[in-house]
């Protein structure tokens, strides 16, 4: 027999289900039977407080029993002081009873059937990497200067909801509903390979790309393919987090690779694998200098090994014109490349792609298959239809006037306002700023929070990052243009409540 719980819904507010079991076999006589699974359903966390129990009319009739049989279990519960009766409203858990008692030490956690998860799963590698953190509800502050956000506000969601509509419609509802085993939409390959990549610089084939859930996941499956235990891999630093992790959690060996005013420092020894960020380095925006791309090339051709290209932030220059990609160059064959359309459309769109060699393709293919399969074939063939219709390119463009404006207004700001110099490289949707030494960014950071203003430390960015506090990043992508210039002050402000 089952019962309703009390928990609902969100969609709907109606009552979910949940399973109570009433023997009449049992010795136990029934309003006992049903007090003991009801007070295992409260003391587990399978009812939400804030909701009323079923009544007992509800509960008679979903388990087949007498409406005395259960008023006297709800009265039980009601000596016991679980639950509480409320005038016009009902019986409600008492929370103020579950929250003063008693707390359970490990022991008792385990004897009581809990299981010691710490136990089974196994070690992870990365465990002594920093991660980057975002402030909640970020976007509650008057002034957030965060990374890897966009103004929802900017989104051509006319659009995307038009291209969504489109994909259901008859001769495209196919490629949006199958199961594609591990087949990519081959409308959006070939808008891939004729539209979206010569902008970089880049000619393919259909057999050179994989669409990926976002270029996490290509990271992802690129680590577990090419990287094992000892592998080296040489990682910008500071660089991009994320990136370490899913290196670092196959076994991988990261080797730090200083970064200044012209990017990353090609690597004289020999690496199994270089990850760079050459467009817009993360997190200091520089672009890879030119010779130092062809060093790169050069070392890692002759040495027979591997560069993974993340093609961060390249669509959005604002002074000067765009590098092409290292994929785009001579001999190339050792680029993998990786691009998003999650990063200036919307980063929870999730959807980017790889281009590399072929044989390492088909591998990739096989290998998603056996985690995801695909991504959603109606989102693929939705973006197919946003670029033929000439919105995604016109998004790009719209987008990249709106951050120059940004930009413009943040880099003048912080020259106003700064008590130091800060270089600012061309391009990209933040700003990073090195401070003396004496600054701590976590502590200027909730300084900053106190008045309103989200900035983030660029501590984690760093392998050691420790010794590199002084470091923090101003994303500009999210915030209104007009606050951009009051944030700066207030920043300002914390800066001298600090000194």
């Amino acid at each position: 027999m089952t019962s309703h719980d009390h928990s609902t819904e969100p969609a709907t507010g109606r009552t979910a289900r949940s399973p109570i079991e009433i023997s009449p076999d049992s010795k136990e006589p029934l309003y006992r039977q049903l007090r003991h699974a009801l007070e295992h359903q409260i003391l587990s966390g399978g009812m939400n407080p804030n909701v009323p129990l079923p009544s007992s009319r509800d509960l008679a009739n979903e388990l087949g029993l007498s409406r005395n049989t259960v008023n006297a279990a709800i009265q039980e519960l009601v000596a016991t002081g679980l639950i509480e009766a409320r005038p016009r409203s009902g019986h409600f858990i008492n929370t103020t009873l579950l929250a003063d008692g008693p707390e359970k030490d490990e022991t008792t956690r385990l004897s009581d059937g809990s299981i010691d998860w710490e136990a089974k799963i196994r070690p992870i590698p990365d465990r002594h990497l920093p991660q980057i953190t975002k402030t909640k509800n970020w976007h509650t502050y008057p002034y957030p200067f965060v990374a890897g956000q966009v103004d929802p506000d900017e989104f051509p969601r006319l659009a995307w909801a038009r291209a969504l509509r489109t994909a259901m419609d008859p001769e495209h509802l196919p490629f949006s509903v199958r199961d594609a085993i591990d087949e990519d939409d081959p409308l959006l390959i070939d808008l891939l390979c004729q539209r979206v990549l010569p902008s970089r610089g880049i000619h393919v084939a259909a057999d050179n790309v994989l669409i990926t859930a976002g270029s996490q996941q290509g990271l992802d499956l690129l680590a577990q393919l090419l990287v094992g235990p000892e592998t080296t891999v040489g990682v910008e630093d500071p660089g991009y987090v994320d990136a370490k992790h899913a290196f670092t959690r196959v076994g991988g060996r990261l080797v730090p690779l200083p970064v200044d005013n012209q990017g990353m420092i090609p690597p004289e020894d020999r690496l199994d694998i270089v990850y760079v960020t050459p467009s817009h380095h993360s997190p200091t925006n520089v672009t890879l200098d030119p010779s130092r791309r062809l060093r790169l090339l050069t070392h890692m051709r002759e040495t027979d090994s591997l560069i993974i290209e993340d093609d961060y932030d390249s669509e959005f220059r604002y002074r000067g014109k765009p590098t092409p990609a290292l994929k785009a160059l001579p001999h190339s064959e050792h680029v993998i490349y990786l691009g998003s359309f999650s990063k200036f459309l919307a980063p929870g769109l999730r959807l980017g792609y790889i281009v590399a060699e072929p044989e390492l393709i088909e591998r990739m293919r096989t290998h998603r298959r056996y985690s995801i399969r695909h991504v959603p074939g109606h989102t693929q063939r939705a973006m197919a239809l946003l670029i033929d219709s000439g919105q995604f390119h016109r998004t790009i463009s719209r987008r990249r006037n709106h951050l120059r404006r940004k930009w413009e207004t943040l880099t003048a700001a912080l020259e106003k306002h700064l008590p130091w110099t800060v270089p600012f490289p061309a391009g990209g949707v933040s700003v990073w700023i090195e401070a003396p030494a004496g600054v701590d960014g976590r502590a200027l950071a909730e300084e900053c929070l106190r008045r309103g203003v989200v900035i983030e430390p660029g501590d984690p960015f760093f392998l050691t990052p420790e010794d590199n506090l002084n470091h923090f990043r101003l994303g500009f992508a999210a915030i209104d243009l007009e606050d951009i210039e009051p944030g700066v002050r207030l920043l300002r402000e914390a800066i001298d409540e600090l000194s």
